[in-house]
């Protein structure tokens, strides 16, 4: 007897604990504090991945123009 109180009171606070977590992703400020978080990380995956793109270039420019031209004397 004792252990079926002990699991329907577990569970009873289990939900009384997790009931928030359920109003807050129903609230407006939930949503638009996810959509903001959401579109910042966006934008920060497409500056590095241009930060990315624009190392990736360079360090072929700078080879082709660190080759010493050699001149041969006639």
């Amino acid at each position: 007897m004792s252990n079926t109180m002990g699991i329907a009171s577990a569970f009873v606070l289990s939900s009384l604990f997790m009931s928030p977590f359920a109003i807050a992703e129903e609230s407006q400020t939930f949503v638009a504090q996810k959509s903001a978080r959401a579109a910042a990380f966006e934008q920060y995956q497409s500056e590095m991945t241009a930060k990315a793109h624009g190392a990736a270039q360079t360090p072929q420019a700078s080879a082709i123009q660190a080759k010493p031209t050699v001149e041969k004397d006639s």
